[in-house]
């Protein structure tokens, strides 16, 4: 199903309510494969460290290794998300949500693999130990909202932490992502 206009994001899957900062770390989805799922990331670079250019950077394939140490180690990789939501809670987006963004990396949900194939993968700026701001989970509880009203195979129980799909591989979005607080401010959101 394609994102009508009214409910926030056009028809090639753009957000009207975000900065675009298109990724080339992203192709099309396989025919015939519907986006039933989302899942949640967290990215701080450096690592534990906030604001700054570099997750832009990193995900546009411009990231300068010199910059910093950590940098040495993932400049080179061709990663992307379809959406960042930053501390304050901003939104950025590099993918359109009917492309495939390549965040999950080796990945299954439910048995199925491929993640990147039938999800919409969003990053949280922040650290697996390091508490997550209010903004961040009112605008990706307005977010999630959104997309499950754009594609409705989604539903509240196909939204899942990166280390859901990745476990022992990945962490992200850590221990201090409260999905409790998550799940109550995406049911209120549904309920309004």
């Amino acid at each position: 199903m394609h994102a009508s206009a009214q409910a926030g994001i056009d028809p090639s899957g753009w957000l009207f309510d975000a900065r675009h900062l298109p990724s080339p770390h992203c192709d099309e989805r396989p025919a015939g494969v519907s986006i039933d799922a989302i899942v949640i990331h967290g990215i701080s670079l450096p690592p534990g460290e906030f604001g700054g250019p570099w997750i832009d950077q990193l995900f546009s394939g411009r990231l300068d290794a010199a910059v910093h140490p950590y940098f040495q180690e993932i400049a080179g990789l061709k990663v992307s998300a379809h959406v960042l939501v930053r501390r304050g809670g901003e939104l950025v987006q590099y993918v359109p949500f009917l492309r495939r963004a390549w965040h999950a990396g080796e990945s299954q949900l439910d048995g199925r693999p491929c993640c990147n194939d039938f999800s919409i993968g969003i990053e949280l700026e922040g650290a697996d130990q390091v508490p997550y701001a209010a903004a961040q989970y009112r605008r990706l509880a307005a977010l999630c909202n959104l997309l499950m009203r754009n594609y409705p195979a989604i539903g509240p129980g196909r939204i899942r932490g990166h280390a859901d799909i990745a476990p022992g591989r990945k962490t992200d979005p850590g221990p201090a992502f409260d999905w409790h607080l998550f799940r109550e401010t995406l049911a209120e959101g549904r309920d309004e």
